[in-house]
């Protein structure tokens, strides 16, 4: 009898363990407050990321998957943990711009995982004219300038951050390398 209540002991914890762990194990739920009850505008005086302009980010709607692409720049020698800081940068600038533009694309890109990808980008022209493109197709695409305190000149684009339904973002970004 002592093994039968043994067993009953360790089924009936590792039951309750099981439970109590599982309400741990639910994705985080996302809370975006909807456009009409946004805060004033207010501008973050953030040096590294850009002021550039997006597409009306606010027109696009889907029900297909979202991504994010991060353009990195090679021609700047910057070093993996650098790369890493700015693509942060820029994956930050493009949640907080999807959070007040887009509050439907965000939960969508939520949905799918917050699936992203790095490509490599030659210089900064090919930057400037990905981003024009990503713009006019109303993505989101916001731009990290280097505030200066490490190995980049102050001032320099490093990484490009576009955001938006999988399809259009894979216009702009299909024929860059992967990362």
């Amino acid at each position: 009898m002592d093994l039968a209540a043994t067993y009953l002991a360790v089924i009936t914890v590792f039951t309750s363990l099981g439970y109590y762990a599982s309400g741990f194990a639910k994705p985080p739920q996302i809370q975006v407050r909807p456009p009409h009850q946004q805060q004033p505008n207010t501008t973050l005086q953030d040096d590294s990321d850009s002021e550039s302009e997006d597409g009306n980010v606010s027109a696009l709607t889907t029900s297909d998957e979202c991504k994010l692409v991060l353009a990195v720049r090679t021609d700047l020698g910057m070093t993996t943990g650098k790369i890493a800081a700015q693509c942060s940068h820029a994956t930050l600038a493009c949640y907080k711009t999807l959070a007040s533009k887009n509050p439907d694309l965000l939960r969508r890109w939520a949905r799918g995982g917050y699936l992203k990808s790095a490509v490599r980008c030659s210089d900064e022209d090919e930057l400037l004219l990905l981003q024009a493109q990503a713009q006019s197709l109303n993505l989101c695409a916001r731009s990290i300038q280097d505030a200066g305190r490490t190995q980049i000149a102050a001032g320099s684009t490093t990484v490009l951050g576009i955001a938006g339904p999988s399809l259009l973002v894979e216009q702009v970004t299909e024929q860059l390398a992967v990362f």
